[in-house]
């Protein structure tokens, strides 16, 4: 409890001294004290935080659905913005100073092209009274000009920076922190909306050929759609799982896999968003195992929906597929804390080494356990393939294949990047995706 309270304080500083900073930059560096904009600019830097805990926080508090998604919008997005705005903002530091020495140097060589109109108004000689002819008469004298209204001319001395007027260089900084927040706030705002259109449009479809040695010569070409991490809850609900729905459908698969992370929230609130997952096709039905959400939104319960809705959960179970190969599947490791952990040897134990198996398995983590059972492939998803670019260099250090296809001594893991976004609806250099994972048998 006290690592919990210490791990709180330590990010909620962090994330009052990331807003504090976004509104020095963004509301106090280029609006006037005191001014509307700046009162304003200030109470959105406030409130924006605060919609994103309640975001946070809403369905594990308990709070109406309807008010989880009024405060998830804005909330998750604001989260994506911040941190493309904070890095954004952090490359601008090193443009500022750039950017100041330009606009000095265009300053002063403004005022180095104005000496001739300068000297004229000074009052210089006037030409006649240089060249006037001589005459043989005498000439009357003229009365001495006073030195005041004749002065010798004189060139202006060049301003130097240090004698530079304070408006001007107040000017020239402002001028130069509303380009740099402008430009910041435009990078972060057009890179969340691409990536947030990226979710909404659904995922796409990718396929991978993985060759097994155990597979028989009569399940060449088996396609297994997988699909992880769909992430149903405040803001992906029924359309979202109708997008993926019919894109499965399309690819007509022979078996399908949902590996976990289904929902963030409960059946009551959600059970009519997955409902579309009832119309499924694929020869040899659809199989489902827990994510580490489902364990916080009521593992137990969305077990028996899904296989309401014609799903098949394999719970540290396992079926033969008439193709000639075992699926087996495990729930996940956060289930641990409830007693429905992961249990190969319940799953794998017994069964006859000499067929290939394909095991589905929520996070890529429980690959070394796959090893030692000899599977020949482990489907999983999990990391969202870092879902938030520079996150995928975060996830790499948790997990031991971030996206894509390894091998692992005997046994292949494969990785989904996910069909759907946990917290921001928003991907950033990680795309959704479907894959179909198509077996090949080397006795082909």
């Amino acid at each position: 409890m006290v690592v919990f309270l210490l791990v709180l304080v330590v990010v909620l500083a962090l994330l009052g001294a990331v807003h504090w900073y976004v509104w020095r930059r963004l509301v106090r560096d280029v609006t006037a004290p005191g001014g509307v904009a700046r009162r304003l600019g200030t109470a959105v830097v406030v409130v924006l935080p605060l919609l994103s805990l309640a975001a946070l926080v809403s369905s594990r508090a308990g709070a109406p659905f309807p008010v989880q998604q009024a405060v998830a919008w804005p909330g998750f997005l604001w989260l994506a913005v911040l941190l493309y705005l904070v890095l954004a903002l952090l490359v601008g530091e090193a443009v500022r100073p750039l950017l100041l020495a330009r606009t000095r140097r265009r300053a002063s060589a403004r005022e180095a092209g104005a000496p001739p109109e300068a000297v004229t108004q000074a009052g210089s000689p006037e030409p006649e009274a240089a060249s006037a002819p001589e005459t043989a008469g005498p000439e009357p004298k003229a009365p001495p000009v006073p030195e005041a209204v004749a002065p010798e001319p004189e060139t202006p001395p060049v301003p130097e920076a240090s004698s530079e007027p304070p408006a001007a260089d107040v000017s020239r900084r402002l001028f130069v922190a509303r380009v740099v927040g402008g430009s910041a706030a435009a990078v972060a705002l057009g890179t969340v909306g691409y990536g947030t259109y990226g979710v909404l449009r659904g995922p796409r479809v990718k396929r991978v050929t993985v060759p097994l040695a155990k597979i028989p010569r009569a399940a060449h070409g088996y396609r297994v759609a997988v699909v992880s991490d769909i992430h149903l809850g405040p803001i992906l609900g029924r359309a979202h799982t109708q997008r993926i729905v019919d894109t499965i459908n399309a690819t007509q698969p022979d078996l399908i896999a949902v590996v976990g992370d289904l929902v963030d929230g409960t059946v009551e609130n959600l059970g009519p968003a997955a409902e579309p997952l009832a119309r499924l096709r694929a020869r040899h039905g659809s199989f489902f195992v827990t994510g580490n959400h489902e364990y916080f939104s009521g593992a137990d319960a969305w077990v028996d929906h899904v296989r309401e809705l014609g799903l098949h959960p394999l719970r540290n179970a396992r079926v033969e597929v008439p193709a000639g190969f075992d699926l087996a599947g495990v729930d996940d490791v956060a289930g641990e804390s409830e007693g429905h952990g992961p249990d190969f040897v319940r799953a794998l134990g017994d069964r006859d080494r000499a067929r290939a198996a394909v095991l589905l398995a929520h996070q890529p983590v429980v690959i070394d356990d796959a090893v030692r059972h000899g599977v020949d492939l482990q489907l999983s998803g999990h990391t969202h393939g870092g879902q938030l670019w520079p996150g995928n260099y975060l996830a790499e250090l948790a997990n031991p294949t971030v996206a894509g296809l390894e091998r692992y001594g005997d046994t292949q893991l494969y990785v989904s990047r996910g069909a759907g976004a946990w917290g921001p609806p928003v991907r950033v250099g990680a795309p959704s995706d479907i894959t179909i994972v198509e077996l090949a048998s080397k006795q082909a």
